[in-house]
């Protein structure tokens, strides 16, 4: 199936061209959808996959960028449990100088002040709000906004933005926050010679 197929769509002034979502198949969903992720489902493939509309994506990456702008870089958390965005989410964090735990999130790390590790971020961003869960439920305890990565088996009720995209993919985590990090970076006016390989994890 050629990309032309897969979503004939055009992208204004994208992020990166449509090939390049594509290829990196961030528009793959999976065989459920929920309620709330419905409107940024493009179609149904003939396989029973929903597809996702990659110009929300490449807008909500944006919206994101200028979202986390706002904030101190220290005060950023990145977390995420899934293993295929362990890596790029962690390149994300050291280029914008945010905090980031990858693995296993230790409850209370949000709410317990007397546990080592506690942290007091201004924002969390989550690759997978199934499994960065726990997270989520301690953010929103604590009124921190959050902002995820979303499929379309998502709920969206606790995240305050949604970027919409394949969260499990490996080389759809690399691209995204590839992506995310470049705009944050060229809205802070610093350069960056960073490239996609960069944020690529060996399988």
């Amino acid at each position: 199936m050629t990309a032309a197929n897969e979503m004939e769509i055009e992208l204004k002034e994208p992020l990166a061209p449509v090939e390049e979502y594509l290829a990196a198949g961030v528009h793959i969903g999976t065989q459920q959808k929920s309620k709330d992720m419905k409107r940024y489902i493009y179609r149904v493939r003939g396989d029973g996959l929903y597809i996702l509309d990659i110009r929300a994506t490449d807008e909500r990456i944006k919206t994101a960028a200028k979202f986390l702008a706002q904030f101190d870089p220290p005060k950023v958390l990145v977390v995420t449990s899934r293993q295929y965005g362990q890596y790029p989410a962690k390149r994300f964090a050291e280029a914008i100088g945010a905090m980031s735990v990858t693995g296993r999130f230790i409850p209370g790390m949000l709410t317990n002040q007397v546990i080592p590790g506690y942290l007091e971020p201004d924002v969390v961003m989550v690759t997978d709000p199934i499994g960065d869960a726990q997270v989520v439920t301690e953010a929103v305890q604590s009124g921190i906004p959050v902002i995820a990565l979303c499929d379309t088996n998502n709920m969206t009720g606790y995240i305050d933005l949604v970027i919409p995209t394949n969260n499990k993919g490996r080389k759809a985590l690399s691209l995204i926050y590839y992506l995310l990090t470049k705009e944050m970076l060229r809205l802070r006016g610093v350069a960056t010679n960073l490239t996609l390989e960069d944020f690529e994890t060996e399988i």
